[in-house]
């Protein structure tokens, strides 16, 4: 059958919000024959990320990438958006970075006929990251350094602080994404951003506490409470902010550290000190990579408890979402650890979520699966833990949840 009455169609639209599933259907193909579909999209920095996938047309001379199976390829079986997250980099130890949240990002879907490789069709998924209507607002109010996101409608909507990784400098795709869902989301760099230092010997929380000032007040913001959005190394941030800040209603700690890391936090005349490490527990993977997984020392033990972070003092709701696999550090005994304090102070109002299989950058879906990745305070690549398709899947679940959390407890009633 001639190429040109194939189709490959994206439904229900070619153009979507990033976090949407997609239907990716070829029509027009002869029945029974072999076809490959492969995706690819270009990053913020020129990274290539590919997936592929080999399927087989059905009689009527279709493939429907969410009822028919993948023979081989990046994935195998029934995988709707497999073409999404089983991308991986050309380049490898490479993340997708999207710096710029107004232009979509751009997914290539082409089929090609299994038997002699020829282009058949090929569509582009434009996957947006703001609805119609919103404002992006950067903001330099004192030192608070970042952007803020307003969804259209009447407000006042509740409040997030969205803190991104100790070297993501400002990241901006969750929090405009989260902020389609009906919030207003401060995006908030703490380092390397603007006038902020690349390198600071100290993070002061008095920073932190200027940007739940700012939020709370904002006339766009409903109180009493907000929420904070964290992730890695900001992990331990939005704890402390729990901990010592009042205003604080909902916290999300995604793969974190229940103790301070890397650099001294201060807050007024109180010091906390990072966490020790355990160079000898540095291993190196089979391919050469770093794993840090066990490099920290344990929090709990009576040497290291001026690090720990006070979250018996926090008076909000906690998520802690852990990766069981994750080897940036062991988040599961660290959220284990953190609920234990909670539960030994008669406190009830936290959950911890564990996936067994996935790794350390549980990201909004169907973002690409970061296996290994550039440290920023390692300075050199290192493993990340997680399989693709447990790690996509974690990542569908723990969007959802952490809509549904921030919904239930960011209303007009407060916290409880």
């Amino acid at each position: 059958m001639a190429s040109s009455q194939i189709r490959l169609k994206i439904l229900p639209s070619v153009r979507c919000l990033f976090d949407k599933l997609v239907q990716v259907k070829v029509e027009g193909l002869a029945p029974h024959k072999p076809v490959e579909l492969r995706s690819k999209l270009v990053d913020d920095r020129g990274v290539i990320f590919k997936a592929s996938a080999l399927y087989k047309a059905d009689e009527t001379g279709q493939v429907d990438v969410c009822r028919a199976p993948s023979l081989g390829g990046s994935y195998t079986g029934v995988e709707p958006m497999g073409l999404y997250w089983a991308m991986a980099p050309e380049t490898p130890h490479n993340k997708v970075m999207k710096k710029n949240v107004l232009s979509p990002t751009l997914v290539e879907i082409e089929a090609l006929s299994g038997e002699t490789g020829e282009l058949l069709a090929s569509e582009t998924n434009e996957r947006g990251y703001m609805i119609e209507g919103m404002k992006r607002i950067p903001v330099q109010d004192g030192r608070i350094r970042g952007v803020l996101f307003i969804p259209p409608g009447k407000g006042p909507f509740p409040g997030i602080v969205d803190l991104y990784t100790f070297g993501g400098r400002l990241s901006e795709p969750r929090a405009s994404l989260l902020a389609n869902k009906g919030f207003v989301v401060l995006a908030l760099a703490y380092c390397a951003f603007q006038d902020l230092p690349k390198n600071p010997k100290n993070l002061d929380l008095e920073y932190f506490e200027e940007a739940v000032t700012y939020l709370r007040r904002h006339p766009e913001v409903k109180g009493p409470g907000i929420g904070i959005i964290s992730i890695s190394h900001s992990g331990g941030l939005a704890l402390s902010m729990s901990s010592f800040l009042s205003g604080i209603s909902a916290t999300v700690c995604i793969n974190g550290c229940n103790a301070n890391t890397v650099i001294p936090l201060h807050y007024k005349d109180i010091i906390i000190p990072p966490l020790p490490a355990i160079i000898e527990n540095v291993r190196f993977t089979d391919s050469g990579l770093v794993d840090i997984r066990d490099v920290l020392s344990d929090p709990t033990l009576e040497k290291n408890r001026a690090s720990l972070i006070p979250i018996e003092r926090a008076s909000c709701h906690f998520l802690f979402a852990v990766s069981e696999d994750d080897h940036n550090w062991n988040s599961a005994i660290f959220a284990k650890q953190a609920a234990a304090t909670l539960k030994n102070h008669g406190k009830e109002s936290f959950q911890v979520v564990s996936y067994p299989k996935a790794g350390h950058f549980l990201e909004v879906p169907p973002m690409p699966f970061c296996p290994s990745g550039f440290h920023a305070v390692v300075g050199s690549a290192v493993v990340f833990g997680g399989e693709p398709k447990a790690h996509s899947e974690a990542q569908l679940d723990l969007w959802e949840r952490v809509q549904g959390f921030f919904k239930r407890h960011l209303d007009n009633k407060g916290s409880y």
